[in-house]
């Protein structure tokens, strides 16, 4: 299966000051997104184009997961819901990141990456911790 439903379509060369205008507030997470280009956070658009729908259908699911450890994204349920609206058109992804890594943003665009249409994203969760195996333990490791 693999990716043949992305169609690859290179992606114009966009202006840090032109997304920063394209981030109004169609989703809750487009003002944080803003101010974290403002700040001088990074960002990339994908050249793949994606039904909108797929894009629904994945990140419906990951609403759930993220529920289940106690993560809200922010902007995602409505995101999704825009997401939905848009059925088989094909849309770019891109990432906005702090400069300190402390977030990142999905956003959505049109096909031809003049429009955001959703956004989602915030702090990055914290990484699991995997408790340390006791001392005495088979699978704890030995140095000697």
């Amino acid at each position: 299966m693999g990716d043949a439903w992305v169609e690859r379509v290179p992606v114009r060369s966009i202006p840090r000051e032109e997304l920063i205008a394209m981030l109004r507030e169609q989703t809750p997470a487009c003002g944080p997104a803003r101010a974290t280009l403002i700040a001088g956070g990074t960002f990339v658009v994908f050249d793949g184009l994606v039904p909108a729908n797929r894009h629904a259908g994945v990140f419906g699911r990951r609403i759930r997961s993220a529920a289940r450890r106690g993560h809200t994204i922010e902007g995602l349920a409505d995101t999704v819901e825009i997401l939905r609206q848009y059925g088989e058109e094909l849309l770019r992804t891109g990432l906005i990141d702090a400069v300190d890594r402390s977030s990142v943003f999905t956003i959505f665009l049109n096909s031809s990456a003049t429009d955001v249409l959703g956004c989602a994203g915030g702090p990055r969760p914290e990484p699991l911790q995997v408790p340390a195996a006791p001392r005495n333990s088979p699978t704890a490791q030995s140095c000697a």
